[in-house]
């Protein structure tokens, strides 16, 4: 990158709803890269929850966003997957699954008014989904650890380097 050259502004955008258990995964995620690791300055990390349209603005002040939440790929649960352009639908906050305005949806606003960011998600196959509780189902509090280093290792070959904060 030149001098004059500004770094790509990220956004690291947890999804989800956190009353459905594992559905609040994303949010989870993005707490623990939060709480584990030091991001470079153009990196914004952010719970979206289930926002939808309200995160608008918030999209189009990024270049690149990279969403945090579970994909009902078919897979055994806690399989991670990295998901780009036409694979996006896979996931659940780009379904619209109990959000009003999936985020989709407010991606497709955005490329309308000519200011779309490139996306990519990672996603957890869920362990439980359905039931109404808050708090991630065990195996899904167990795959956070993992999950994070999945993500951190795939912007790191991208050139977005987190650094792991020392334990106390």
């Amino acid at each position: 990158m030149s001098e004059t050259e500004a770094a790509p502004r990220i956004l690291i955008l947890g999804v989800g709803n956190i009353l459905l258990r594992d559905e609040g995964f994303g949010v989870a995620a993005v707490d623990y890269l939060k709480e584990a690791y030091h991001w470079p300055e153009n990196v914004r990390l952010q719970e979206g929850a289930t926002q939808g349209l309200l995160l608008m603005s918030e999209l189009e002040a990024c270049d690149l966003l990279v969403v945090l939440d579970v994909v009902l790929g078919g897979k055994e649960p806690g399989t991670v997957y990295l998901l780009e352009n036409e694979d996006l639908s896979r996931s659940l906050s780009f379904q619209g699954s109990m959000h009003q305005t999936d985020l989709l949806q407010t991606l497709q606003v955005c490329e309308l008014a000519g200011c779309r960011p490139q996306c990519l998600a990672f996603g957890l196959q869920p362990f439980d989904w359905r039931t109404m509780q808050v708090g991630l189902s065990p195996g899904a509090q167990a795959m956070l650890p993992v999950f994070a280093e999945k993500v951190v290792a795939e912007l790191a070959r991208r050139g977005i380097v987190a650094r792991r904060k020392a334990t106390a």
